[in-house]
């Protein structure tokens, strides 16, 4: 034990002597520290911790490669290593002596750059802080074992700095030391997770941004203890003391042996892809770090109120200050400024009734439509056209769910997702028609992920509850019996009443899909959340109206679905030619329903849907009555369903209301403010205000006035990152 102490001392008086090492350690990160951090105004938000995972990376990479691997061929080279040879010593208190040293060495300017975060740019203390310097402790270790393998498989100064260059020039640049792993290709971010150094700057963001502890990253932190053991056996093995002791250059293969554990790590993240997701996670929270002021806009509150000239701080993905009038000045906020003059804010727009599995038409080979792509493609082309939240009142559960964890966690980038999973229908009922012509196996199987058909009040009360832990956020159930071509089984109320009366219990709010005055009375009468779709083919009495008014039920009247069946059976595609529909609509979705309307085999759809009874001055009149009457109105368009296209739906959906009469102020709340009520969410969405999530709209013009300008879309603004529109389809 005196001979490691002894060394251990020896060592680090040696390396304070060595001015390189003063300065690899000390002064090079600190120049990249200010550099970056200047550069990426990392006073605004979380940009410092890319700033830090920069830092400390070069600064262990350094420690490892260069203090390790050069200084120990330097010191056989300069037959300091042969003095120790006479002596009665082994090789294990020198390996151990580089390995201390090199951690006592670089920890204290791992405190210094957390410190001088903390002080000059205001970065709050991490929350796990034992687990990254434990972290970067094991990191340290890992890579000063690789840097001492170097040292034992080269025989000169010029063949250790051209190997340590060929290993220290890859890592820094794919790990996301130097460029971020956002700018990466698909292809290359899988190569990444070969690399070492990937998973330090992964670990350290993780543990920065989402407060991670060891347990989060252990994969990575068994592999660089591995790699350490291994390295350090294999340079006990190999040790040389003096330079004339030459190698074999088939030695240099035990590099391929210490840097088995990534490559083995790699391999499984290829299969598993989780590294890369929590890549494209953390890229995610990085991008809704941002802090900016949007200013000199109209603001459209949410709630009926407007500020006719104002500003929005955007911090740390959250809306920070609403100003009126000029307010502070941008550089006084350590904020960027985006200038937004005869422009108006909104909150980001809902659509409250879609069915994401659902296409809107027909592709020329439907058996390549793929659900699960369809739907995160679909959030994206919600998301382009500024409608920042979305409900599926009606998809198959396990793939519903599936999709809106890949958006919720940021892997994908995409609306936000809220799901009532399978429709409560009756046998034969409304929702069970799209199956009926198929195998009995696919249709079991499709039945049992899309619907719910209690025989029981018992049985429904049970499936409500399920749905409930599975996590559902809503209960859809389905009064409409069809009327004309299209008559289904009804669901029997005293089911109907079990299903409400457990959704309430779970606290679940209860969509209702009606078809007649009935259908609304019972729903009503069984205290719904919401009315979809009303009456088309009759209309409400006034009185329903005021029950809803007083109870607070929400009306939802989907014109955009009954004005696109009308079309449909008519043949008609002028909903397709919309410029927003063309610019999200997939291209060969869209070619592939404008040849479908002329096919016989849309022929019998389009009969059948000729068929059923639709009255769109109906739907009309019974929405401007409910306006009169005092229900609180949101926006759903069905999309999902023939020729309404997942996307631009809900500036389709106000123009229509506009057209019949409502005021842009009562549509333009019925989508932010009223719709985050419905989905309870009203405290987070729905209104520009002080702690809500930063989803934004910023439009070109006033849709006060002219109710189209929400479709002239300047910025997309979702959960603090500034949507780059043109990037959302291109995403793997």
């Amino acid at each position: 034990m005196k001979a490691y102490k002894a060394l251990i001392a020896l060592d680090l008086k040696l390396a304070l002597r060595n001015r390189s090492v003063i300065f690899f350690n000390y002064l090079f990160p600190l120049i990249f520290f200010f550099i970056f951090g200047q550069a990426m105004h990392a006073e605004r938000g979380a940009t410092m911790t890319i700033v830090i995972s920069m830092v400390l990376i070069i600064g262990i990479l350094g420690n490892g490669l260069f203090g390790a691997g050069i200084r120990a061929v330097q010191e056989r080279e300069a037959n300091i290593l042969r003095r120790y040879k006479v002596t009665p010593i082994t090789p294990a208190p020198l390996l151990f002596a580089s390995v201390i040293t090199g951690w006592i060495l670089y920890m204290p300017n791992v405190l210094l750059i957390f410190t001088l975060a903390h002080l000059l740019y205001g970065m709050p203390w991490p929350q796990s802080m034992s687990s990254i310097l434990i972290f970067i402790t094991i990191a340290i270790v890992g890579f000063r074992a690789i840097g001492l393998i170097l040292a034992s498989v080269v025989n000169s100064m010029q063949e250790s700095q051209l190997l340590v260059q060929l290993i220290y020039l890859p890592m820094l640049f794919l790990s996301g030391a130097t460029f971020p792993l956002s700018m990466f290709p698909p292809w290359l971010l899988v190569v990444t997770q070969f690399v070492p150094a990937t998973y330090m700057v992964t670990g350290i963001q993780g543990m920065l941004l989402r407060h991670e502890g060891l347990a989060a990253n252990l994969q990575p932190a068994m592999a660089l203890l591995l790699t350490a053991f291994v390295g350090l056996f294999i340079s006990y093995k190999l040790f040389r003391w003096e330079k004339e002791e030459k190698i074999r250059a088939s030695a240099k293969l035990w590099l391929a042996a210490v840097l088995t554990p990534f490559l083995l790590l790699g391999l499984w993240q290829v299969h598993a892809r989780t590294g890369i997701a929590k890549t494209k996670v953390l890229n995610r929270q990085l991008a809704r770090s941002d802090t900016f002021l949007i200013r000199g806009a109209r603001i459209f509150v949410g709630d009926g109120k407007v500020i006719e000239s104002g500003s929005v701080l955007v911090r740390g993905g959250k809306i920070a200050e609403v100003y009126e009038g000029d307010g502070p000045d941008p550089k006084a906020l350590n904020a960027e400024t985006v200038e937004a003059a005869g422009k108006t804010i909104l909150p980001g727009l809902i659509d409250v009734h879609m069915h994401l599995g659902a296409p809107g038409g027909f592709y020329p080979d439907m058996s390549k439509y793929a659900t699960d792509k369809s739907m995160l493609r679909s959030l994206a082309a919600y998301l382009y056209s500024g409608v920042t939240t979305v409900r599926s009142v009606g998809d198959g559960l396990d793939t519903i769910l599936k999709v809106r964890s890949i958006v919720s966690s940021g892997e994908m980038l995409g609306s936000d997702l809220s799901t009532c999973g399978p429709l409560f229908t009756a046998a034969g009922g409304h929702g069970t028609e799209y199956f009926k012509d198929l195998p009995a196996t696919v249709r079991s199987n499709l039945e049992r992920q899309f619907t719910r058909i209690p025989t029981s009040a018992d049985e429904a009360r049970q499936q409500v509850d399920e749905l409930k832990k599975r996590g559902v956020d809503c209960i859809k159930a389905i009064l409409e019996a069809g009327a004309g071509g299209r008559v289904y089984n009804r669901l029997d109320t005293g089911l109907f009443d079990a299903i409400a009366q457990e959704a309430h219990a779970d606290s679940l709010p209860l969509s209702v899909h009606t078809g007649d005055v009935r259908d609304v009375a019972d729903a009503v009468q069984a205290q719904a959340n919401s009315i979809e779709h009303g009456s088309f083919r009759e209309k409400i009495p006034d009185a329903l109206f005021d029950q809803m008014a007083r109870q607070g039920i929400f009306y939802d009247p989907t014109l955009s679905v009954g004005e696109a069946f009308k079309d449909f059976a008519a043949g008609k595609t002028d909903l397709l030619k919309r410029s927003l529909v063309q610019q999200v609509g997939p291209p060969e979705l869209l070619r592939g329903t404008e040849e479908a309307m002329g096919s016989a085999e849309t022929e019998a759809l389009r009969t059948s849907l000729a068929q059923y009874p639709i009255d769109m001055a109906i739907a009309i009149d019974d929405l401007t009555r409910a306006h009169q009457h005092g229900v609180s109105l949101v926006t759903g368009s069905d999309a999902g369903n023939y020729l309404v296209i997942h996307g631009p739906t809900v500036q389709h959906e106000m123009q229509l209301w506009v057209r019949a009469g409502i005021p842009q102020a009562v549509a333009l709340q019925a989508a932010t403010w009223n719709a985050a009520r419905l989905l309870r969410a009203d405290t987070r969405i729905g209104s520009v205000r002080p702690g809500n999530d930063a989803d934004l709209l910023v439009v070109d013009g006033n849709p006060l006035d002219d109710i189209t300008a929400t479709e002239r879309i300047s910025l997309v603004v979702f959960k603090g990152e500034r949507i780059d529109r043109t990037e959302l389809f291109d995403q793997h």
